[in-house]
């Protein structure tokens, strides 16, 4: 599976930003997919994650209410909403895909997209 993440930019404190990842590969509905971000001079950390169905997803909790992903298996596609943007949401978002059930840490993914920047400015 090959993951290109877009969507990202310069975007004011409190606004809107939508991402996507697109998978290639006939495989896609068969993994489950998350969501991570690396600020400047920090570690990657998870941001939430959803299932292969789509059913279920997955936030850490400091995320929660402002962040919501999606996917729509037709299109290959996985989206990360994010609403309310703060200045230290700004940090390269990363998607990925995988196919154990451990959405939290970055050792389960089996694949990685290359990142798109999100800057918030205040």
């Amino acid at each position: 599976v090959q993951l290109q993440a877009s969507g990202g930019g310069l975007v004011q404190a409190g606004g809107s930003l939508r991402l996507s990842c697109a998978a290639s590969g006939r495989t896609f509905s068969r993994y489950s997919m998350g969501w991570f971000r690396q600020a400047p001079g920090k570690e990657r950390e998870f941001v939430g994650g959803i299932s292969w169905s789509g059913f279920s997803t997955y936030y850490v909790d400091s995320l929660k209410g402002r962040f919501i992903i999606s996917r729509d298996n037709a299109k290959n596609t996985v989206y990360l909403q994010m609403n309310s943007l703060k200045p230290e949401d700004t940090a390269v978002y990363y998607c990925a895909a995988t196919s154990r059930g451990d959405y939290y840490s970055s050792v389960a993914y089996d694949y990685w997209g290359q990142g798109t920047l999100v800057t918030v400015s205040s």
